[in-house]
């Protein structure tokens, strides 16, 4: 039996950049960290040749060709395995709120398979096939910073060239920045989950005109601001980057924020909070806030009287791990 564990991530500045159809022009760039919120996947040989897997959902098959777990079936073509295993998943956050649960899944998943066929399988790796599997066998309108993020861990500037290649920068700072960043980051559940697929197939078809390329360019430019700030251990200035790229990304496609979305934010914003953003694709999910600690006491309980929960985490330094091996 193998178990890994993978972390979801919290991004702040750059999504969409990491679209093949803008980074391949222009390159991109994202800042984003793993947070304490977690994928589990566990992979165990099965009694007889069937596949058993367990999700929201219980599948027993003969062969591969038969999941109907998308993700899943390509996960065990790209290792080679093709019978007789017994896969479940647990997460800690549910799908569709803005964490790159798809992405975590999918790096998780790959981790635990090579791990149970005996090979190893370094984080460049994992990033790399779950983009192919994401990207390229299951066509997903979804770029590629999710997969390096759940792989690789920590908080980082990821940069996506116009060759393919990606880089990954470690963030750079004092932990006295790193924990006041912390103290001024919070997470709020909407209730609102959502698919983001629609989302980003329209983000995907105005980058491939190019209708989206000055919104993109500019968050990119936030990205660095963001990178900037942190390593010249600024992250008062934190906040108001967000802000601004909150602004920007709205304007990309009509489905990121809505009216309701909109109030939550405006009444974070008169609560204490000095910028924000929705998580992910938009549409739902979590709300995450910058709010300076003496003004939080005010902040949570405004947005606990309008009906968003929050969601404590902490920084995740490392990415996809093997926690569990019984032979």
């Amino acid at each position: 039996m193998i178990i890994t564990r993978t972390p979801f991530r919290v991004s702040f500045a750059g999504g969409g950049s990491d679209l093949p159809s803008y980074y391949r022009r222009h390159g991109g760039a994202v800042v984003s960290t793993a947070i304490s919120k977690y994928m589990y996947v566990t992979v165990n040989k099965r009694f007889d040749d069937t596949i058993r897997i367990s999700y929201t959902r219980t599948e027993i098959v003969d062969q591969t060709e038969d999941l109907q777990h998308d993700i899943v079936r390509a996960a065990l073509r790209k290792v080679g395995i093709d019978r007789g295993v017994e896969i479940s998943t647990i997460a800690d956050i549910p799908a569709g709120t803005g964490l790159g649960s798809s992405s975590t899944l999918t790096v998780g998943l790959l981790h635990a398979l090579h791990a149970y066929a005996q090979r190893f399988a370094g984080a460049e790796r994992l990033a790399e096939e779950a983009c192919e599997i994401e990207i390229d066998t299951l066509g997903k309108p979804i770029g590629k910073q999710d997969q390096y993020a759940a792989a690789f861990g920590g908080m980082n500037y990821i940069r996506f060239n116009s060759d393919d290649s990606v880089v990954i920068e470690p963030i750079v700072c004092t932990s006295a920045t790193r924990r006041h960043l912390k103290d001024c980051l919070l997470l709020f559940y909407t209730g609102l989950t959502r698919k983001s697929e629609q989302i980003l197939s329209e983000q995907k078809t105005k980058t491939e005109a190019g209708d989206a390329d000055r919104y993109l360019s500019s968050l990119v430019e936030l990205a660095e601001e963001l990178r900037s700030a942190l390593c010249h251990d600024e992250p008062a200035a934190v906040g108001d980057i967000l802000h601004r790229a909150w602004l920007v990304k709205r304007e990309i496609v009509s489905g990121i924020s809505d009216p309701q979305i909109d109030r939550w934010y405006e009444e974070a914003r008169v609560a204490g909070a000095i910028g924000g953003k929705l998580l992910g694709a938009g549409g739902g999910g979590f709300l995450l806030l910058y709010c300076e600690p003496e003004r939080q006491t005010a902040l949570r309980g405004r947005l606990a009287e309008i009906g968003l929960r929050e969601v404590e985490f902490t920084f995740e330094g490392q990415g996809s791990r093997i926690i569990y091996v019984e032979e």
